[in-house]
């Protein structure tokens, strides 16, 4: 039996994250419901990351298995015609039965999206963070420095929590200033439950002067969830992509 990738995009924004809930509208149900519309079988769709409840993504992947023979093309737009518009399978592929769209996983790559300016957004406002008071971008750079490379990241984490391996390998975590807009990419092997969102948050208050660029390496050793800053909102965190094969530079 085959199994089948989705590469998904979608608007987190009414939706209570990923995994399935009960009495509460989540991506994995949706996913579930439109293939099974297509199937005419229930089926289990595993995701590579269980983004939280108002978060987004740019290139989630899920898979599941089925005997249904259909090409990729097929695959994609029949779960599209069943799928609301907030969610959309932007590809899907036909792959060996060991593949599994989480365990199989290499890296991942995640953006935080800050809108930095006095007056609130409209158009963006769930997409974004928006902080009014101006941020030092070159502070917080700075103190990202401290979190390259692989390190217990408890200090991150959002508990409780069932996860046991608290050690993430990041390869990559930078501050981009567009104007008024900021980004933060975060690249790395794997990442513990709300992991970027503490790391922006803590960001943020170097950015603001409330704790200095050299925090981070204490805030690491502490290895303890009160040693860091508050945990930004959901809406500005987007799953860009996640990688299968040993992971690649990014540009």
């Amino acid at each position: 039996m085959p199994t089948i990738k989705l590469i998904l995009e979608y608007d987190g924004t009414c939706y209570a994250g990923w995994q399935r809930q009960l009495n509460q509208p989540t991506i994995q149900e949706a996913v579930e419901t439109a293939i099974e519309g297509v199937t005419q079988t229930k089926v289990s769709v595993i995701g590579a990351g269980r983004t939280d409840a108002g978060a987004h993504a740019l290139g989630q992947v899920a898979s599941f298995r089925t005997d249904r023979d259909m090409t990729p093309r097929e695959w994609t737009r029949a779960i599209n015609a069943h799928l609301p518009e907030t969610i959309a399978v932007r590809s899907a592929a036909i792959t060996p039965e060991t593949f599994h769209a989480r365990h199989s996983a290499k890296g991942k790559f995640y953006e935080y999206r800050i809108l930095n300016r006095p007056e609130r957004p409209a158009v963006d406002r769930h997409c974004c963070w928006h902080v009014y008071k101006p941020l030092n971008d070159a502070a917080m750079n700075q103190a990202a420095m401290a979190l390259i490379g692989s390190h217990d990241f408890s200090s991150f984490e959002t508990q409780p929590t069932e996860n046991d391996d608290p050690i993430c390998h990041v390869q990559r975590l930078t501050v981009f200033r567009q104007g008024d807009r900021l980004r933060i990419e975060a690249y790395a092997d794997r990442f513990l439950k709300q992991m970027v969102r503490s790391i922006v948050g803590t960001l943020v208050e170097v950015g603001l002067d409330k704790r200095p660029p050299d925090s981070f390496k204490t805030i690491l050793n502490a290895r303890d969830r009160s040693a860091a800053g508050k945990t930004a909102p959901p809406q500005g965190l987007f799953l860009v992509r996640v990688d299968y094969e040993p992971p690649c530079p990014l540009p």
